[in-house]
């Protein structure tokens, strides 16, 4: 989306943290650091979180690391925003500190929900959570000087415009989306990718299941890995997994085990995705019309598996408990029942015609014309 607004001449500057995001970003992008490293008591958590499940690993993410580090970002995100004058402020919606910073500033502020989980209010059946989640944001709010407003001044989501990087074939039709919500779908097509890999070693004449649990997950999936192992070990498949190859024991002759691939090259050679249920990863494969099976772990990833399974483009399994077993079955119903498959290439016709990245930026135009 970045990309897409400097090529129509705006001026656009990015900011955060530098790492990681400074690689992410295209070359001579404007980079303006809220400070020289995420605080290291977050750093610390965040790995420390990594095994955390269910209540445990929700309160964390809320209570333990988005409420902190917007409190952190703070100060940093107003110097960037009192130098560079914006018109109009793009806010993460689980970066809560650009949205108090706009409105302590009094300027145009929208959200960029990158996960459809918060779209579909999932505490709805749970009020004590969403209460417990509604009191943390205003006693941010709060405490920056900023009075809190109910649903229409949340800070998670934007009263001016709501960029939501998906699609309702995939979020499902629920009643009631504002109109200045804007499904553009997901914003993937022209991002670089300079991971090398090998495609001459891809078998043309079976199936091939991509198995990934995201960049933060990896550490966690050294059983799930073992049981994806040995259910493709027996099918008449080839699986390219991606995670540390120390995670693996032994590697059957048609399975590829790779730290890193270029995902989105090598998507359309894929037939079947295994994962987490992570936002980008669902989004990337059906992006490609391909079918999921999902074994999600903790925070979106379980309400986003849903949402694949209600569309009929995946299955989900439980990732505490999955065995190898299990895998197979979903692997080869994906395989053999054609509706998966058109399903995913349903959703995918949803994508482009959302628009993606250009979309984004056409609204984004119209809110600051």
């Amino acid at each position: 989306m970045g990309q897409q607004l400097r090529e129509r001449h705006h001026e656009v500057a990015w900011c955060g943290y530098p790492e990681p995001l400074t690689e992410l970003l295209p070359p001579g992008a404007k980079f303006l650091p809220v400070g020289p490293e995420v605080p290291p008591s977050l750093a610390r958590a965040a790995r420390e979180s990594v095994g955390l499940r269910g209540p445990m690993a929700l309160k964390f993410l809320w209570e333990g690391f988005i409420v902190p580090l917007a409190r952190a970002m703070v100060p940093g995100v107003a110097r960037a925003v009192e130098a560079f004058e914006p018109d109009v402020v793009v806010v993460d919606q689980q970066a809560p500190a650009g949205a108090i910073v706009a409105r302590q500033a009094g300027a145009a502020w929208v959200t960029s929900a990158t996960t459809s989980a918060e779209l579909v209010d999932p505490f709805a059946g749970l009020p004590k959570v969403a209460n417990w989640i509604a009191g943390l944001l205003q006693e941010l709010e709060q405490a920056h000087g900023v009075a809190p407003g109910g649903m229409a001044r949340d800070l998670r989501f934007s009263d001016q415009l709501l960029l939501a990087f998906t699609s309702k074939a995939l979020v499902g039709e629920h009643a009631g989306f504002p109109s200045h919500w804007a499904f553009v779908g997901p914003a993937v097509d022209g991002r670089p990718e300079e991971v090398p890999f090998p495609y001459d070693a891809l078998c043309p004449d079976v199936p091939k299941i991509l198995v990934s649990l995201g960049t933060v997950n990896a550490e966690a999936g050294t059983r799930f890995f073992g049981q994806v192992v040995e259910a493709l070990g027996r099918l008449p498949v080839q699986g390219i997994v991606v995670a540390p190859p120390e995670l693996i024991g032994d590697i059957p002759p048609n399975v590829l085990v790779f730290p890193r691939v270029p995902q989105l090259a090598l998507l359309p050679h894929i037939d079947v995705v295994v994962c987490h249920g992570g936002h980008n990863t669902v989004c990337e494969a059906l992006a490609h019309g391909v079918p999921l099976v999902m074994a999600p772990i903790r925070d979106d990833q379980p309400i986003v598996a849903d949402q694949v399974v209600r569309a009929g483009a995946g299955k989900r399994l439980r990732f505490g408990r999955v065995q190898s077993d299990d895998l197979a079955r979903a692997i080869v119903a994906l395989l053999d029942e054609p509706r998966y498959r058109e399903r995913a290439r349903r959703i995918q016709q949803s994508f482009r015609t959302a628009g993606g990245a250009p979309a984004a930026a056409d609204r984004l135009e119209e809110l600051v014309a």
